[in-house]
């Protein structure tokens, strides 16, 4: 959404002198109508910086997702074979003369990476973390009036390699501007917990930082606790400030508490509103759950006193064709697609994620794993983050811990991922360290390090005896003699498996394990590889494990309190084991853009209630050709295959088993399965061979968007044959035209797709591709058309409201 300068001017006024609301804080979005330049230009930092030839865009923004892919892009393809580089922002506000009393100041989510910051070409300073949220108070600096402000923020990128995934480039995350009387509440000084629930009552205890403008001001708080609209608690506190910082804490009871879980995620508001001699000053509202947890070395994990096991995905940050800008629809569909797997965990992998993720998270029901670093003072990557380290580590580890730990889904803090300090001495005190940051902030968390080494003597991290929870990557095969080895230690499973799939690809014989080696080279002989990896879960990187390998393993044992699968969706970078042009991952259980693997309905059938019979692969082969049919299915005994109307015979799951199969000679027509219990049908399933491509089908994730010009609608695009057969192998190429709203980025899952994401033109691979189509500004009716040579087109109307 674009303002005039003249409307941007009005709105701010309203929301500083607090027409039309109760609160005397200003919360202003500061997405719009930023000018960009990509590349360095010192000057720009002044405030009469000509900056008029600039493209003008609304943040968030990456700007590396909008280039092509190139195989010498100083990322390298572990990066996503996309450039970073250096980049300007600049945007041009005016305030009101009545502003020029408050405190106001610009709050930023996240810059990748190495942002320095201006306000009138005054110097605010630098962070070189990509993925914390950090403030610079304005006041000092500001003109009110008709005289303009001028911000302006430096992104440097370009030192290459710093990540060992995508990361995107420039200000991804969210800005604001934030207008605060002069006694209010800190920046992060509100902190909830609830240390006593029953059925009965729950004690909410809550701790507030006041900043004040002098000592000795009467200041009083007021805390209201509400269930929607509804009062549920309340009290009023004096509070008398020594100094410039006022600290109070409180305990309010609620009756009959609605616990908070991973299947009814209920959650609470506490307003706080602040008085200095008996005048409004400040209003502050934050959501909280109520809920209680605990790990036991025994029996695993629980909460609200039951046992959980956590089913939880690794995910890196990135969403796909869009990168790694925020956009709360775009996570939604994830955590939507991972919910109906019966998902109810997420990793953030290796970093602070959005803070929208987890309001997500809150809202609909995922534990999370809130992880701070992949890197501590010993490298990964020549120019990563242990540059940075001695300098900034403490700081952005409190700003996370401050930012984050009101959210109820955030139950474990992780200070690492396969930190290479585990090998020597120096992680003992650098282990404490960080835990010891965490807990002066937040003791109701248990604090893990995802850890590789399985000496417990050889392992420096464990040997600091701080963490709270032994978090063990891979090495499932350890799991049965845990206990044994590490008395007394509770444990999760940080990360697992790492298996390889390519979605609608298969690789006889389905039960040929392969381990692939870390260059390559299994795949990469012959003249036309074809660079994927089997859907049967039938490979695995060196290091890992197939999917059905692991989750045996994890079920086996309560005290394997839970597990993250390496990982839920593709991302982009690493794609092990290819070289370019491959240049995202085959790690999903999902893909790039956002359709299941087969592997998906594996855990849909041991994770959920959700009746599953998922019959692969697909019946178009080669004549005579030997074809392992599998199966996934639950809440049955057997599975009964038919082809073209004749038994092939009935399977049963057999010992530790997750699935069966059968191996079967093509022939075309229709192969169906049945599933039984006590002799009772449950579900079919069949799949026809289809014809070759005579249509296009277009299925939208949602047909009404709110208007706005950030909600999105994700548009499968699939090929039917002449008689409405999907056409699995069909690779035919699409154009998409929108309008009434934009297209925001095509994809087709394919981890060597070599079209841009912003590209209206995308293959159709292995059948499917997909249309982003972004929701415009006012509302109106949005059209998308797909065209391909040769098919019959097909158009879908959309409504932005």
């Amino acid at each position: 959404m674009r303002f005039p300068g003249s409307l941007f001017f009005l709105l701010l006024v309203l929301c500083l002198e607090g027409y039309g609301q109760t609160s005397p804080r200003a919360t202003i979005n500061f997405n719009q109508d930023w000018k960009f330049y990509p590349g360095d230009i010192q000057e720009a930092s002044a405030a009469n910086f000509d900056d008029t030839g600039w493209r003008i865009l609304n943040l968030p923004h990456d700007w590396s997702v909008e280039a092509q892919f190139d195989e010498n892009a100083a990322a390298t393809t572990q990066g996503g074979a996309l450039p970073g580089g250096i980049g300007w922002y600049r945007k041009t506000f005016r305030l009101p003369a009545s502003a020029s009393n408050k405190s106001v100041s610009v709050e930023f989510d996240g810059i990748y990476r190495n942002s320095e910051v201006w306000i009138n070409g005054h110097y605010l300073g630098k962070r070189p973390n990509g993925y914390i949220s950090f403030k610079y108070d304005l006041d000092r600096w500001l003109h009110y009036g008709a005289e303009k402000n001028v911000i302006s923020v430096r992104v440097n990128n370009a030192e290459q390699p710093n990540s060992r995934w995508y990361t995107g480039s420039g200000i991804y995350r969210n800005v604001r501007l934030v207008s605060k009387n002069r006694v209010a509440i800190a920046h992060w000084g509100t902190f909830i917990t609830t240390p006593q629930v029953t059925a009965a009552n729950a004690t909410v205890r809550v701790k507030t930082t006041v900043k004040t403008s002098r000592p000795g001001l009467r200041i009083s708080i007021e805390y209201t606790i509400m269930d929607r609209d509804k009062v549920i608690a309340t009290r009023r506190d004096p509070l008398y400030s020594v100094d410039t910082t006022a600290l109070n804490t409180v305990d309010l009871t609620i009756p009959s508490p609605k616990r908070w879980s991973v299947s009814s995620p209920s959650l609470y508001t506490l307003r706080t509103r602040v008085f200095a001699n008996n005048q409004l000053t400040d209003q502050e509202e934050t959501t909280f759950g109520i809920r209680d947890f605990y790990f036991d070395a025994a029996k695993g994990f629980f909460l609200n006193g039951k046992p959980l096991k956590i089913l939880g995905v690794c995910n890196h940050h990135d969403l796909g064709a869009i990168g790694a800008a925020v956009n709360v629809r775009a996570m939604e569909r994830q955590l939507e697609i991972l919910k109906k797997m019966g998902c109810n965990a997420i990793r953030t992998a290796h970093n602070p994620p959005a803070t929208e993720l987890l309001d997500l998270c809150d809202k609909m029901g995922f534990i999370v794993m809130d992880e701070a670093f992949d890197v501590w003072k010993k490298k990964k990557t020549s120019k990563g983050y242990h540059l940075d380290w001695d300098e900034w580590h403490k700081t952005d580890l409190e700003d996370q811990v401050k930012r984050d730990r009101n959210h109820p889904s955030v139950m474990i803090w992780s200070i690492g991922n396969e930190i290479r300090e585990q090998f020597d001495s120096t992680g003992v005190a650098i282990t404490r360290e960080l835990t010891a940051i965490v807990k002066s902030l937040d003791p109701t968390r248990p604090v893990t390090s995802a850890l590789t080494e399985t000496v417990a003597e050889k392992n420096f991290i464990y040997r600091a005896g701080a963490l709270d929870l032994y978090g063990l990557n891979y090495n499932h095969k350890l799991y049965k003699d845990f206990p044994v080895n590490y008395p007394g230690q509770k444990l999760i499973a940080t990360e697992t498996t790492s298996a390889l799939e390519t979605r609608g690809q298969y690789d006889m014989n389905s039960d040929s394990i392969r381990r692939w080696p870390k260059d390559g080279k299994t795949k990469l002989t012959g003249a036309n590889p074809d660079w994927t990896a089997s859907s049967y879960d039938n490979a695995a990187a060196y290091w890992g494990s197939t999917h059905e390998e692991t989750w045996k393993e994890v079920k086996k044992y309560d005290f394997v309190s839970g597990l993250f699968i390496w990982t839920g969706f593709d991302y982009l970078g690493e794609p092990h084991p290819y070289p370019w042009p491959a240049r995202s991952s085959y790690f999903g259980i999902v893909d790039l853009a956002g359709f299941p693997k087969d592997i998906y309905y594996l855990y849909q059938s041991e994770w959920t209630n959700t009746p599953v019979l998922h019959l692969f692969p697909h019946w178009n082969w080669p004549p005579g050709k030997i074809v392992d049919l599998w199966a996934y299915f639950n809440q049955a005994d057997e599975v009964e295959l038919f082809l073209n109307g004749r038994s092939l015979g009935t399977k049963r799951k057999q010992g530790e088993a997750l699935h069966v199969l059968w191996r079967v000679a093509y022939e075309p027509g229709t192969v169906k399965a049945v599933s039984r219990k006590n002799g009772k049908m449950v579900l079919t399933r069949e799949i026809q061979t289809a014809g070759p491509p005579a249509e296009i089908r277009l299925t939208p994730d949602r047909d009404l968007l709110k208007a706005g010009g950030t909600d999105l609608s994700f548009v499968t695009a699939q090929i039917f044959d002449k008689d409405g057969i999907p056409v699995p192998n069909a690779m035919n190429e699409i154009t998409f035209n929108v309008t009434g709203g934009t297209l925001a980025g095509t994809d087709n899952g394919y981890q060597a797709s070599p079209e841009p994401f912003y590209s209206p033109l995308r293959k159709a691979y292995n059948g499917k591709c997909l249309a982003i189509v972004r929701s415009p500004v006012k509302a109106g009716t949005i059209t998308l058309t797909a065209s391909s040579p040769n098919l019959l087109p097909k158009t879908i109307t959309l409504i932005s409201k």
